[in-house]
């Protein structure tokens, strides 16, 4: 038994930018549904597109449709996020298809395989493989229709299973389903939505139902924009949806997302600059998805665009990650009604609904369009395994054993939740001119996720110099450039760790890794007598001092390096625990803390130095347990504030007090040690009284640690905490225009005689530096400052805006960590010339003494999007060594 339910969207031409779908109509225009597969309305009460569906219903939606049809349809989870809320994932077929989703999963690893599955092989498979496609929703919590249109596309699939045009999709492909990739987002906006609604649903842009408070609803619980961490994999979420695909690795992948609401609709192809690492292949698959959308959207009279925005470089986006084993992967973007209405800039009513059903559209397009390619996509994907592995011929990376260990041991187990080969030396060698000791990494690019190795493990990836003199010009023209996200991101200079390229280190030298792999601790002489030892320098002994602090122990550390009389030396920072000191179970709480957290603890009978300080010098500091809080709540940046506030409390696995901004005004401060203003423009919130409350702390004691565009507010008036000043543009080419006198509408004439004379003479005053979009840089480190125990001579910073500052000047503080010169300073990444020079010999990381306490700025984010890993020791500091520098008595 079925119904008919009729599609109204195109009446003629003429009515096509008036036409508005209403909540019922969503459906596939003309199509037969089976009564028996329940509706949107039969399980929650209302129609598709009607209402904003929360997590809670959309799981009770999906039950009931796999409760109807078990055998097309499956439900998988991948994880919980931080505030406990499942994410899930749908598998959808045919009978056949479905009952053999173990044999499909088995196979599609041997056609991801040429070194186990030749050509003839691989033909067989191909033969009898679905294509699959993943559809994954809702990444952005406040993107809120995909979640709607991954419902609607799933009870479609379902209901329709009869039909010619769905019996094909079915016996050809699997549908892979993820309906929401950030249920704590989307909660925190359908609560406010819903909250603000009044007496009807406003579809003013100015209205509070379409204005979200801070955090919106873009970020996940710790405010991550989690279509940026596919290279990192800092979030649950991320490492469940990754570690999912890794297995099925579904050959088309589409991340639905939405825009402005006067926008219309985006698909593939991607904009430039495309990754170099692509393959032709890839982008003439998604050229040819996007076609079979045009064909559906033209008929059904809605506007689309392509290749405009969104590019497809930076390979930490959800629909770049899977191109790099594999798939043929885009972004779809369309015009959010941020509500259940909207009211466009040319007075159209655009409802949610419309959104739904073009995502819907969209959606059930690209599973016919993968369906159709099906033989196509599988070829080209067993291809793109050859041809990686063939690529990376005599390419390896070795990570050798080093002194951030914990660094190494992060970077290795982050390439193997990548799907990455890696293997580990089993005894010392001597290749590539080196040696190398046993422990150490090696990576191999002839391997399938070879391309991935390149794009993360080599230090430049280039865009195509076409694109990049286009934006030079658009520069030129004082127009903003095209460049969309960040231009670097090599994971060995983000971690700061040496990593050698390297050929023809044969298998039987290494050994792969598999699973999860701890890092060993290395804790020796454990029934020592006087003191416990932990050498600075790696995260592993940043977490020991946390871990230790929490529980009670007292700590102390050393300003200087020193060797003690067996003649082991140590390093700057290195951490004492005296067991004098400590109470009796010292010598267990220290075991099981180094079990934890890997680090080296050398136990010592003697406290005896040859070389450096004693213990009881005071240049030994100690550590307390520090309190620290941090700004939150407007106008802070929620990303600066969710990433440092992250890596604190889950890579440090320290404690932080979030306070709302415009509390600090009478909050009392005394209780704390710590202040951290994440990036923001504070001028918005404190006054006069708050700027004086906070100045009042300092001077008694306390520690301020501004981030990011925090130390352009640190330095203006009327807050003077921090005695630099913002740099305007510099300038290369002397200004030809006259110089005014007076206040006048004329001024001396001046002679242009050339087209670079005029280009110059039109361009804006002097104003801040262009903005750049993000390069990794070189700073160079004060290796005598306290703050800096235990970091390298180097270190790796991520730059990106307009802000440079002066040094600060010698009897107002320290300029702990700067910006090497312009002719060394670029790691990676495209930089303009005129940034470069002016960059040169700038502060990254500053301190200034102010009474008893003081404050220390970062120039740029240390914590951006979590993965700048190489900074985290000089971040403890700050946090750490830096209270035990205060005169705050205690």
């Amino acid at each position: 038994m079925s119904f008919k339910k009729s599609f109204v969207v195109i009446l003629m031409s003429l009515f096509i930018y008036h036409s508005e779908v209403s909540a019922g109509e969503l459906y596939w225009p003309e199509m037969e549904y089976d009564t028996t597969i329940p509706r949107h309305h039969d399980v929650l009460g209302y129609q598709t597109g009607e209402k904003i569906t929360n997590h809670i219903d959309m799981l009770k939606y999906f039950d009931a449709l796999v409760k109807a049809a078990p055998e097309h349809i499956q439900k998988f989870s991948y994880g919980k996020t931080w505030e406990g809320r499942e994410l899930i994932y749908l598998v959808i077929g045919s009978e056949q298809n479905l009952a053999k989703l173990r044999e499909f999963e088995h196979n599609i690893q041997k056609l991801a395989d040429p070194r186990i599955t030749n050509k003839k092989q691989a033909d067989q498979l191909i033969k009898q493989l679905p294509a699959s496609v993943w559809l994954g929703y809702g990444v952005h919590g406040n993107e809120i229709s995909s979640t709607d249109a991954a419902m609607m596309t799933a009870y479609h699939l379902l209901a329709s299973a009869e039909s010619p045009m769905t019996k094909q999709i079915m016996d050809n492909t699997l549908v892979f389903i993820d309906p929401l990739q950030n249920p704590d987002g989307r909660t925190r906006f359908t609560s406010r939505y819903y909250s603000n609604v009044g007496l009807e649903h406003s579809g003013d842009r100015y209205s509070a139902d379409h204005n979200e408070p801070w955090p919106n609803g873009r970020s996940n619980h710790y405010l991550f924009d989690m279509n940026r961490d596919w290279l990192a994999m800092t979030q649950p979420e991320t490492q469940g949806r990754i570690a999912t695909m890794n297995r099925y690795l579904p050959l088309v992948v589409i991340d639905l997302h939405e825009m402005g609401g006067d926008s219309s609709y985006y698909f593939a192809p991607a904009a430039e600059p495309m990754n170099p690492l692509m393959t032709t292949a890839q982008i003439n698959n998604m050229t040819l998805i996007g076609k079979n959308h045009a064909k559906h959207f033209d008929a059904m009279g809605y506007d689309y665009f392509t290749r405009e925005v969104f590019d497809a470089f930076y390979p930490g986006y959800g629909d770049s990650w899977p191109t790099f084993y594999g798939a043929s992967a885009s972004t779809y973007e369309v015009g959010s009604a941020r509500g259940e209405v909207f009211i466009k800039r040319n007075g159209e009513k655009y409802t949610y609904a419309d959104s739904v059903q073009k995502h819907f559209i969209a959606s059930i397009s690209t599973i016919e369009a993968t369906g159709n390619l099906r033989t196509q996509l599988l070829n080209d994907f067993y291809q793109y395994q050859v041809s990686a592995i063939a690529d990376g011929k005599n390419k390896q990376y070795v990570v050798p054993a080093q002194s951030d260990r914990a660094g190494a041991h992060r970077l290795a187990q982050l390439l193997m939740a990548h799907g990455v080969e890696v293997h580990q030396l089993k005894h010392d060698i001597k290749t590539c001119g080196q040696a190398f000791k046993s422990g150490g990494f090696v990576v191999d690019s002839a391997q399938p996720k070879g391309r991935f190795v390149e794009a993360v493990l080599s230090q430049q990836v280039d865009m195509d110099q076409s694109f990049i003199e286009e934006q030079e010009k658009r520069r030129s023209r004082n127009l903003r450039d095209q460049i969309y996200d960040l231009t670097a991101w090599s994971l060995p200079l983000m971690f700061n760790l040496e990593v050698i390229n390297c050929r023809g280190i044969k298998s039987n030298h290494t050994t792969m890794l598999n699973g999860d792999m701890a890092l060993s601790p290395q804790l020796s002489n454990p029934d020592a007598k006087v003191a416990y030892l932990v050498p600075w320098g790696d995260m592993a002994a940043g977490r020991f001092l946390t871990n230790a602090l929490r529980q009670g122990i007292k700590i102390k550390s050393s300003d200087l390096p020193f060797t003690l009389a067996n003649g082991n030396n140590y390093p700057a920072g290195t951490l004492i625990i005296e067991i004098e000191n400590n109470s009796n179970d010292l010598a267990a709480q220290v075991q099981r803390i180094a079990t934890t957290t890997g680090a080296v603890v050398d136990g010592i009978d003697s406290s005896w130095v040859t070389k450096g300080p004693n213990f009881g010098s005071g240049n030994v500091v100690e550590i307390p347990a520090p309190k620290i809080a941090m700004a939150w709540d407007q106008p802070t940046s929620s990303l600066s504030a969710g990433n440092s506030r992250f890596v604190i409390e889950r890579q440090l696995g320290y404690p932080v007090t979030a306070i709302r901004s415009q509390h600090l005004i009478y909050a009392d401060l005394s209780l704390y040690d710590v202040l951290i203003l994440p990036s923001g423009n504070y001028s918005q919130v404190f006054n006069e009284q708050s700027i004086a409350h906070i100045t009042s702390w300092i001077n008694t004691g306390g520690v301020l640690l501004t981030l990011g565009q925090a130390t352009a507010y640190a330095i203006s008036e009327p807050a003077n905490w921090l005695s630099v000043k913002a740099e305007q543009s510099f300038k290369t080419t002397a200004d030809t225009k006259p110089t005014e006198t007076e206040k006048s509408s004329s001024v001396p004439g001046q002679l242009i005689q050339n087209d670079e004379e005029f280009n110059l003479a039109i361009q804006p005053d002097k104003g801040r530096p262009d903005s750049v979009a993000g390069v990794l840089a070189k700073v160079a480190v004060d290796q005598d400052h306290w703050l800096t125990a235990g970091v390298k001579p180097e270190v790796i910073a991520m730059v990106s805006g307009s802000q440079i500052y002066t040094p600060i000047k010698l009897d107002e503080g320290k300029n702990v960590a700067w910006f090497k010169g312009s002719d060394e300073l670029l790691a990676s990444g495209y930089l303009w010339e005129e940034n470069r020079q002016q960059l040169a010999y700038k502060p990254f990381l500053i301190h200034q003494p102010k009474g008893k306490g003081m404050v220390i700025a970062f120039t740029q984010e240390p914590t951006l999007r979590a993965f700048l890993d190489g900074l985290q020791v000089m971040l403890t500091n700050t946090l750490f060594r830096s209270v035990a520098h205060t005169g705050k008595l205690r």
